[in-house]
């Protein structure tokens, strides 16, 4: 089987179920495993996907999704071409385990699929406390944005211990007023920005917020960067970004 990858949570869990000989070449934002995806053909970015360009090596497969805006363009484009098409727009973490099986089920290797949801389970296991730390989880920092309950997210922040404070909020993401940010207390804040090298996450940016510095996690300097491609790609390395969370969370309770 041909198939292309527009994604790279996807072309993660391609990897991960071991099905590597099946990419015939990825989105340019697919970066892991390095080893792999620097031999495949890159056909640009999310949403400047050469469509052509995917057309012309015959796939018998995409697998595409919705997490980024705008991507029903392309989902379109490649429907119109006749292109046969999977599409992932996961939101809960359970959301994103029926991916998995749904790509290993389209790959033919359902029961790698099985196996890999299993381990992901199994390497994030809920977390119980009495007391859960509040964790402000910025996937922007200006405007503050922040996951909501339609989030793999804040399943994460929960399962590892912490508590979301939108995790009740009806929406993927939010955007915070300051007076919000500020009223809900954080113990904890996460940077995790979306399309930026967590080389170039900065604690200042949130300490220098105007009212910010009586805020728990700025006052206590609990301001910890987990990197978007661990966080914020719906794959296989959640299981990384969990394990940072429940580290920066046992550290906070112990």
């Amino acid at each position: 089987m041909r198939v292309f990858s527009h994604t790279c949570s996807n072309t993660e869990i391609v990897c991960a179920l071991d099905a590597v000989e099946c990419l015939i070449g990825v989105d340019d934002d697919s970066d892991h495993p390095p080893e792999i995806v620097a031999t495949l053909p890159k056909l640009g970015r999310d949403l400047d996907l050469d469509v052509a360009a995917v057309i012309a090596q015959k796939p018998d497969l995409v697998l595409s999704s919705l997490t980024v805006p705008g991507h029903e363009r392309i989902v379109d484009a490649l429907k119109a071409a006749g292109i046969r098409t999977l599409v992932c727009d996961p939101q809960s973490l359970e959301d994103v385990y029926g991916d998995v099986l749904r790509i290993a089920t389209a790959l033919g290797v359902a029961q790698r699929g099985e196996r890999l949801v299993t381990q992901m389970r199994e390497r994030m296991p809920p977390v119980e406390r009495t007391a859960r730390p509040r964790v402000l989880l910025e996937w922007w920092p200006k405007p503050v944005i922040v996951p909501a309950r339609r989030s793999w997210a804040t399943d994460l922040v929960e399962l590892a211990g912490g508590l979301n404070p939108w995790g009740a909020t009806d929406a993927k993401s939010k955007p915070l007023e300051p007076h919000e940010a500020i009223a809900a207390n954080p113990d904890i804040v996460v940077m995790s920005w979306c399309g930026v090298a967590e080389a170039n996450y900065r604690a200042e940016v949130v300490r220098r917020r105007p009212g910010w510095q009586t805020v728990p996690a700025v006052a206590h300097n609990r301001i910890f960067p987990i990197t978007e491609a661990w966080l914020g790609r719906p794959g296989p390395r959640l299981m990384d970004g969990y394990d940072a969370l429940k580290r920066h969370i046992d550290a906070f309770t112990s």
